[in-house]
């Protein structure tokens, strides 16, 4: 693995995962693999799990991990390519990438979305210009339309926790938000779920939620949510705004928020979220605090799915 992006990036998830549960089991059964290695953290926005995550699995390496928030530490940088750097930016990335590359050994990177313009998110130009430009492996810690070490994550937590001989059924389904949130979460794992192939997958939303269909395709989408949790497995919920009038809120109906009583519906599913998560407003308490919640073992399984990424980037250097 050379770069850690996307689902394209792995060539076999099944056996990632596997890996995954391995330093699970072992973390430190590598812990020489990143002696005398560093890896780069650069936040464009804040983060909790994923930067802390992120930390543990490499020190599990044996990797030194340098965090540098670069919004509030460093200088404002200019992404666009022959801009005129008459404004705001004071930096190009093409001039701090390769020196970066030149500090590290892999470089991480957390971008957000400004859900203002689809294009210019979609286009993931701060990400691919810090692949152009630094010279190696780069690491997705979210960028503006995926975030696949969660999706990874999530993986691995099912992959865990089903037990039965036959395919589960996965819904991924919308939720109540204050504010419009990206739709990288939901698109990611819609991504992963479709590439991993071992599950029935039901996506359901609101009219005009609808995602990108290039993550989606192959799932079945409806907008009856009661329908898509009959019988589900797993219900994993999170909010999105809109993608073809991008960025917006059309639809806040409380009704969308999972409770007991449509819980009910399921084959007693677990739950799941990528946290952080609006108690009684995406997710009520009594499921949150539930015996059908996963989302303590799914977030503190973030460890292990970015120890099996960086492993594996480092085997392959």
């Amino acid at each position: 693995m050379k770069q850690f992006i996307s689902a394209a990036d792995v060539p076999d998830i099944r056996a990632l995962v596997e890996k995954a549960l391995a330093y699970k089991a072992d973390p430190f059964k590598d812990k020489t693999l990143g002696a005398n290695k560093r890896i780069g953290c650069l936040f464009l926005n804040p983060s909790m799990r994923t930067r802390l995550s992120t930390q543990v699995a490499a020190q599990n390496l044996g990797m030194e991990t340098i965090i540098f928030n670069v919004g509030s530490e460093g200088w404002a940088l200019e992404f666009e390519e022959e801009a005129i750097m008459s404004g705001n930016t004071v930096e190009h990335v093409k001039d701090a990438a390769p020196i970066m590359g030149n500090y590290f050994d892999i470089l991480a990177i957390r971008t957000f979305p400004s859900l203002k313009n689809k294009e210019d998110d979609y286009s993931e130009l701060y990400i691919r210009q810090f692949i152009k430009y630094a010279g190696i492996p780069v690491v997705s810690l979210e960028s503006a339309t995926l975030h696949p070490l969660q999706s990874l994550t999530d993986v691995i937590t099912i992959s865990e926790t089903f037990t039965e001989k036959r395919r589960p059924k996965i819904v991924l389904t919308w939720a109540p938000h204050v504010k419009p949130l990206p739709q990288c979460v939901a698109n990611s794992f819609s991504q992963w779920i479709n590439a991993w192939g071992e599950a029935d997958f039901v996506i359901t939303h609101p009219e005009d939620y609808e995602l990108d269909e290039q993550f989606t395709k192959g799932a079945t989408v409806t907008h009856n949510q009661d329908e898509a949790l009959a019988g589900a497995d797993y219900v994993y919920v999170k909010n999105w705004s809109t993608y073809q009038d991008y960025g917006k809120i059309y639809n806040n109906d409380p009704a969308w928020m999972l409770t007991n009583e449509k819980l009910a519906l399921t084959n007693n599913a677990r739950v799941m979220h990528c946290l952080p998560v609006r108690r009684n407003v995406e997710l009520s308490d009594e499921i949150l605090d539930g015996p059908n919640s996963l989302i303590t073992q799914e977030a503190s399984n973030r460890v292990w799915a970015a120890q099996a990424v960086l492993s594996e980037i480092l085997r392959h250097e």
